[in-house]
């Protein structure tokens, strides 16, 4: 083919291809968009992919519908999501679990975060907490650490998520003890078996457990980010407690299948960003523990890069796989 008209036919058809983006994207949506979770209702996960939905629905002028898709560590999820059509209609409510660290938890995933996802936009950071039922005997980190050393496999910590699995891991390396994980299918199972005292030990975002503090139901004991926590400000940091460098401060995004037109990304993108602004929207989250994100999609696929070059390797050196 003359070089000339080989030029000429890549132009007309990436026209062509922005034409139609711009065109579905005028269209979109005309029908009720889906926002899949890979984590059991009432989770912290859920919670939020809830409270955003009905701004949401409002701004996009049609229904914005939860699906819950728990199990796997947010494979079965993330597979769904990766596998649907392009348009727009089904997206992720992802985590960095899902995202990033299960890339090292399992040895073959049946989705690829980078090549089979387009990012839309940050939604969230939560850091976790590290928490007791009332009856273990520890009022500190050093005095869990001291216990658990006593009693190596005589403590039992619920993973209701990936990230708080590794957090749990971590921490267990760390300070070289042994405490036996039961895993369960989100954060609210996870806080309900600590309550019930089926488990002594939780690494969770730090909403879930507010209102069982406050009922004495839980004891807190120190949590994974770099900062103190304005909601609990009297309970240290890790690094505070003696594990300098421990930080685990996670995130979730939303993620749109590959080759969904970047039209209807920046449209959701725009309209996502908009009402994470939203005052009475961000003050609720903020009582939750939840710190709302934000970010152009650019920004969120830099994020996860970031966090692919970090994660997977240091849970293959911790030797930390999937259940």
């Amino acid at each position: 083919m003359n070089p000339s008209f080989k030029a000429v036919g890549l132009f007309l058809a990436s026209v062509l291809a922005f034409g139609g983006g711009n065109a579905a994207a005028q269209d979109f949506p005309n029908k009720p968009v889906r926002l899949v979770t890979g984590n059991a209702p009432g989770g912290g996960t859920d919670t939020l992919a809830r409270m955003l939905a009905p701004k949401l629905s409002e701004r996009l002028g049609q229904p914005v519908i939860i699906e819950n898709r728990p199990g796997a560590e947010g494979v079965i999820a993330s597979e769904l999501v990766a596998k649907s059509a392009p348009d727009g209609y089904m997206l992720l409510v992802g985590t960095d679990g899902q995202m990033v660290l299960n890339v090292g938890l399992y040895p073959k995933l049946p989705y690829d975060p980078v090549s089979d996802f387009v990012p839309v936009t940050r939604l969230s950071s939560t850091p976790l907490m590290i928490a007791v039922h009332p009856s273990v005997p520890a009022n500190s980190i050093k005095e869990l650490i001291a216990l658990a050393k006593a009693k190596p496999g005589g403590l039992f910590y619920a993973s209701g998520a990936p990230v708080f699995r590794v957090a749990t891991e971590m921490f267990k390396a760390q300070t070289g003890t042994n405490i036996v994980q039961v895993p369960y299918k989100g954060a609210a199972p996870a806080v309900a078996a600590l309550v019930a005292g089926d488990v002594q030990v939780a690494t969770v975002s730090v909403g879930p457990l507010l209102s069982q503090l406050r009922a004495g139901k839980l004891r807190g004991l120190a949590v994974t980010s770099t900062k103190r926590v304005a909601l609990v400000p009297d309970l240290p940091t890790l690094a505070e407690s003696g594990l300098p460098g421990f930080e685990v401060d996670p995130w979730t995004g939303l993620f749109a299948p590959a080759a969904t037109p970047r039209a209807i990304i920046d449209k959701l993108s725009i309209e996502m960003n908009a009402v994470l602004k939203i005052g009475e929207i961000k003050e609720a989250f903020g009582k939750r523990g939840v710190q709302l994100g934000g970010s152009t999609p650019e920004e969120l696929a830099a994020l996860l890069k970031s966090d692919l070059a970090k994660w997977p390797k240091a849970l293959r050196e911790l030797q930390i796989r999937a259940n």
